[in-house]
């Protein structure tokens, strides 16, 4: 049999495309729950998708749904149950309440999106259909964006009044501008609208999670409330 070297380089060349093919071909990038992870032939994933949220998170989770409520429900109370006229001073010592609550939320959602984007989370079911997970990741996002934008809102409506930003009766929020009415007229409702979306958007969370939890009995509500 005579001897081709065309052939075997041809042959080689061959081989060396397949080799990159089945290489390249293995990498893959997954995207659920805001997860990037890589894995390329039999090396060691990047990042991995655990099935419940860090001990950390769920603190940090349940903490902002307490105050939130807590503040919100307090907010209500005194925008539409209270009056100076009527309640003096009372109203005034609510109205401090909720600042001193409230404001900290500011710093909690911080501390939730580091902590978020610097650790795995639970990949949504697979049960999920491609649109309802985008429009699962749309609504936290809205949710993140909607609880950041209240408070400042909130500080900003307190500075334009007159009043400072106080927080857990420990210290204030450097004041960013000075007394203004007309950035009240502004403010006050802007902070309004956005705690009734904030609300509806938070009722909608809440029944989201039932929804997995009792109809479509997922590990949704569980990855947020167990260990293991």
């Amino acid at each position: 049999m005579r001897f081709n070297p065309t052939t075997r380089s041809n042959r080689s060349v061959s081989k060396t495309h397949r080799y990159k093919f089945l290489v390249f071909n293995r990498i893959k990038t997954f995207y659920d729950g805001d997860i990037k992870m890589m894995t390329l032939l039999g090396f060691k994933k990047m990042a991995s998708s655990p099935q419940y949220y860090t001990r950390t998170a769920q603190i940090l989770h349940w903490l902002m749904a307490i105050i939130f409520i807590a503040a919100w429900m307090i907010g209500f109370y005194s925008g539409n149950f209270l009056s100076y006229e009527n309640d003096g001073s009372f109203k005034g010592d609510v109205i401090t309440l909720h600042k001193n609550i409230a404001t900290t939320i500011i710093f909690l959602v911080v501390i939730r999106l580091f902590w978020r984007y610097t650790h795995p989370v639970p990949q949504l079911p697979e049960t999920m259909s491609p649109a309802m997970k985008t429009f699962a990741h749309i609504g936290h996002l809205a949710l993140y964006l909607i609880l950041l934008a209240m408070p400042i809102t909130g500080c900003l409506y307190s500075w334009s009044a007159g009043h400072p930003a106080p927080v857990l009766y420990l210290f204030n929020i450097p004041q960013l501008i000075g007394e203004n009415p007309e950035v009240t007229a502004i403010v006050k409702p802007l902070h309004i609208y956005i705690s009734w979306i904030a609300g509806f958007l938070v009722v909608g969370h809440l029944l989201a999670a039932l929804k997995h939890h009792f109809i479509d009995k997922d590990n949704v509500l569980r990855s947020m409330t167990r260990q293991r």
